[in-house]
């Protein structure tokens, strides 16, 4: 029932994470109402969003295409002996933004899911151990999601660097209950590691 090039245009946002068809409705229908510089605008950066972007080959984080490596492993300000590992290149800035990290990172690229298909070989854990070696690494700190698949992916971390270095710190990052979170609003991934966290008084 609605014109082709507005039908295409919801069918294109339709497949977004977190847009279902109404919201992609909503979306193509403001776009079309705006200022048609708008969707021009969009229209471009989408068109070079491929070419401008690239992951670094050290630490597989996003960088600009005409960079050969990330600023957060070329700055000598950066303590490469400390490595901390993320699931996804967007998980790095979650970190940045408390100021209080100055090592460098890892992202694996994903977590090891069975059920999806993803096997250990397909993430960036081959090369985190020859950055290891390579580095001197005295540090890995270990802070994939608090998921099921990023807990295993987690526990085969812990195991293949112990067996390849048994001398390497291996931590991973804190977790429990948030300030202002009611028991009955914690998940069981949240409540068993607030558990397992739990410090003397």
């Amino acid at each position: 029932m609605l014109p082709q090039a507005l039908t295409n245009v919801i069918e294109a946002l339709g497949h977004l994470p977190g847009v279902g068809p109404r919201t992609a409705e909503r979306y193509a229908y403001y776009l079309f109402k705006s200022n048609p510089r708008l969707s021009e605008n969009i229209a471009e950066t989408l068109e070079k969003l491929h070419s401008g972007v690239k992951s670094c080959p050290v630490t597989f984080a996003l960088i600009d295409a005409d960079e050969k490596m990330s600023p957060f492993y070329t700055d000598d300000g950066r303590d490469k002996t400390t490595v901390l590992v993320v699931e996804e290149p967007l998980d790095i800035y979650a970190i940045e933004q408390t100021k209080n990290y100055k090592g460098t990172y890892h992202v694996l690229g994903g977590a090891i899911s069975p059920i999806d298909g993803v096997t250990p070989e397909q993430l960036h854990i081959g090369e985190l151990i020859k950055r290891v070696n390579n580095d001197n690494v005295k540090e890995v700190i270990i802070a994939t999601n608090p998921s099921v698949e990023g807990e295993s992916t987690a526990l085969y971390l812990e195991k293949i660097l112990h067996e390849q270095n048994p001398n390497l710190k291996l931590t991973r990052l804190a977790r429990g209950l948030p300030l202002g979170v009611d028991l009955s609003y914690a998940d069981q991934i949240t409540l068993s590691a607030a558990l397992e966290n739990r410090t003397k008084l």
